[in-house]
């Protein structure tokens, strides 16, 4: 039987990956773009060179991407964690947080192109073909331990809420407070 009651210390754990994940995603532009030699600002919600801009479009598809995959990697670990070894809610809620975190990136590219699509406009293969792709991996993943544990639509359902509510609270801080994290 696999334990995927939503109590309190699933819910700080929800709080954890998303902080960890959101955290691991932008010191990862940020690590990028300084090795590349660009002098970065980051905060909770992304990063930008201090001059305001990239000198070379190799060079922005490069510190794109970086994050991104450091986001798959984070949920491949998950994933293969869960298949290899038993369930644990709590390595659910890491890999269930790159989907999500993905996925909503994917749908914030009706409003602006951001990490997976600059890079498939860089490859001219259109706005949305990298970052559907990366979001369908990351749901198959998810849909794949789904179905290895029975879990449950109230825990989706519950996992969902936590790290909806979470995400929105990272970017509205960064929104409002503009907190500067290096």
């Amino acid at each position: 039987m696999t334990d995927q009651r939503t109590n309190l210390n699933y819910i700080f754990f929800g709080i954890f990956s998303v902080a960890f994940t959101w955290l691991i995603h932008e010191f990862t532009h940020w690590a990028t773009s300084e090795l590349l030699g660009y002098d970065t600002i980051m905060r909770l919600n992304g990063t930008s060179p201090v001059n305001g801009s990239i000198s070379s479009e190799l060079h922005g598809a490069i510190i794109s991407i970086s994050a991104p995959l450091i986001t798959v990697i984070q949920a491949l670990i998950a994933f293969y964690y869960l298949k290899a070894k038993s369930w644990n809610k709590y390595v659910y809620s890491l890999l269930f947080t790159a989907f999500f975190m993905r996925l909503l990136a994917t749908f914030m590219n009706f409003f602006m192109a951001n990490d997976e699509a600059r890079v498939s406009l860089y490859l001219g293969l259109g706005t949305f073909t990298l970052p559907l792709i990366t979001t369908a991996i990351l749901f198959f993943m998810v849909y794949k331990i789904a179905g290895q544990y029975n879990l449950t639509r109230k825990f989706h359902i519950s996992t969902t809420v936590i790290t909806l509510i979470f995400i929105s609270a990272l970017i509205l801080s960064d929104q409002f407070f503009k907190i500067r994290i290096m």
